[in-house]
């Protein structure tokens, strides 16, 4: 199998990485888990696990059921989205570069060993610890720098202000239970009107703005969980549109590749 990069994660910041290095010309395989709890699923390639397919800004992400099939799908020129929470392909594919982008915001269950280089987004990681690179994701100065010694900053769990609107702009479940859909991704909201429910409860939109993001329907979640997110700018096209943050951090990604010449040299010169 050619050299591969391989991300964990297919989440909407992790899926910045991926489509950059993607049209960068590099091959790109995903691991997810079965059910991902993905919000802004317009611009996440975790999107695969439930449709089998999915396309963020042109670039095609396709699920794949067993291991022989990934070489033929990156072939294809798409990205291999594989359900493998435990990241077992590694031992097959044996990657050059291993991303967790999960955001678990915890200390990694693997370490410094499974790739050539390792990066980890944002917090819970220490570069010389448990990966060799960290990557910013807080907005800031400091967003998308690569962090060779030490860690990102902790996360704050203060959601990121969008046009005045902080934590009242993010759907949380009143409830544990199955995730009923009364809207659509895109959908222009009024204040109190119907967007989910959970066990019989309804979620209502807060203010005037677009729906932006909203968890897989049927999905089992949790009491508290994030489960959408409305945007007050009422502009739709930027549910289809990956993040300012996401390509600030997938710069980083970047930067922390090309530092190495050898292992940027491997890998386009493996590459489709």
């Amino acid at each position: 199998m050619s050299a591969i990069i391989l991300i964990r994660g297919g989440g909407d910041l992790a899926s910045g990485s991926a489509l950059r290095l993607h049209l960068a010309g590099l091959q790109v395989v995903i691991t997810e888990l079965p059910q991902p709890l993905v919000v802004r699923r317009l611009v996440a390639f975790a999107e695969a696990v439930y449709t089998g397919q999915t396309s963020v800004e042109g670039v095609v992400a396709r699920r794949v059921d067993d291991l022989h099939s990934v070489q033929a799908v990156l072939n294809k020129g798409e990205i291999a989205v594989l359900v493998d929470p435990e990241a077992e392909s590694r031992r097959q594919f044996r990657p050059l570069v291993l991303i967790d982008g999960r955001m678990t915001k915890q200390q990694p269950d693997l370490g410094l060993n499974v790739a050539e280089l390792v990066i980890g987004l944002g917090p819970g990681f220490t570069a010389g610890v448990d990966c060799h690179a960290v990557i910013e994701t807080q907005r800031g100065h400091n967003l998308g720098r690569v962090i060779w010694q030490g860690s990102a900053r902790p996360d704050s769990g203060i959601p990121e202000s969008v046009a005045g609107h902080g934590d009242d702009r993010i759907l949380r479940s009143p409830a544990d239970g199955i995730l009923q859909v009364q809207a659509v991704i895109g959908d222009h909201l009024e204040p109190g009107q119907p967007v989910a429910s959970v066990s019989g409860q309804a979620v209502t939109a807060p203010f005037r703005g677009v729906l932006r993001g909203l968890a897989y329907p049927g999905l089992k979640v949790q009491c508290g969980v994030k489960i959408g997110d409305v945007d007050p700018r009422d502009n739709p096209s930027y549910c289809h549109l990956v993040s300012d943050k996401s390509l600030a951090v997938a710069g980083g990604v970047f930067e922390a590749i090309l530092s190495h010449p050898v292992l940027r040299a491997r890998l386009w010169e493996q590459s489709r």
